[in-house]
């Protein structure tokens, strides 16, 4: 099983982990706003991880459908305190942060994080993100977008969406590997440039991207692909992100990133449990 160093913290993935978000946006689709100060910031963190959250995903930049711009300088005022504040708090936590520019990774992984967790899964910026995490020596995570957050929702086509996520993964994956990376996971960016029916399409074949040999990550917590088919409101789609996890835990998924840490928990733990007694017969 894997078995990652965060920057010499062991992430033990024999079981599926939960990485518990912290948006401090104030624009994010579900939280924003919600954890602007460093007091709401440092609770918030309290929170999840007393909840069983093996890392915490720090983002200072909303990435929902259509989001406007946030500038370099304006990302790394936001990231550079929060990062130095938890990290003087919470000093054994494992601290992803959400960004996908170098820069913005050598920064935060200088003040105290230990991964960085790529939207655009290294297509940003020349491809410098890999060299720049390899160099870092930090678990990179690689998620499938398909355009950037401003376009990506405006009529994604796929000719097969599996295949096409598939082949993504194995050239961005190979390019990781011959960078120097060490600690790679994948994320099939579900919300990213992909209608609803690509988002279960995706995941009615999710086990299909074991054959890569990285852990796969997650992060399905209340999207519109939950809010659509139910007819709801993120704030309302707590049961069906509990329901979409555990299948996604059925079919292979190693990481669940997620707004809801304590439920995550719960679901793993159910599944692992299940998959113990189906041992047994």
């Amino acid at each position: 099983m894997f078995r990652i160093n965060c920057n010499g913290k062991p992430l033990d993935l024999s079981v599926p982990a939960v990485m518990g978000i912290l948006n401090i946006t104030p624009d994010s689709f579900y939280d924003g706003g919600q954890f602007l100060s460093p007091d709401s910031q440092l609770r918030q963190v309290e929170k999840m991880l007393s909840e069983g959250a093996s890392i915490i995903d720090i983002g200072a930049v909303s990435t929902r459908p259509g989001a406007g711009e946030v500038c370099q300088t304006g990302e790394l005022e936001l990231l550079l305190p929060s990062i130095k504040a938890i990290r003087h708090n919470f000093p054994s936590a494992i601290l992803s942060v959400d960004t996908f520019r170098p820069l913005i990774a050598k920064a935060v992984i200088e003040q105290g994080a230990d991964m960085i967790n790529d939207i655009y899964g290294g297509r940003f910026d020349s491809g410098m993100m890999m060299e720049t995490v390899a160099s870092l020596r930090v678990p990179y995570v690689i998620m499938h977008m398909k355009g950037d957050p401003g376009n990506m929702q405006d009529n994604p086509t796929y000719s097969d969406v599996i295949a096409e996520v598939i082949y993504f993964f194995e050239k961005q994956v190979a390019v990781a590997r011959s960078t120097g990376i060490q600690g790679i996971i994948i994320d099939p960016g579900f919300g990213f440039g992909k209608t609803v029916e690509h988002n279960y399409r995706l995941l009615s074949g999710l086990e299909t991207l074991q054959f890569l040999e990285v852990p796969v990550m997650v992060g399905i917590s209340r999207k519109s692909m939950i809010c659509k088919v139910l007819g709801t409101g993120p704030e309302n789609a707590l049961t069906g992100t509990s329901v979409l996890q555990t299948i996604a835990l059925m079919k292979g998924a190693l990481l669940l990133r997620t707004h809801d840490v304590k439920e995550a928990v719960e679901a793993v733990k159910l599944v692992e449990t299940l998959k113990k007694h189906s041992h047994e017969q």
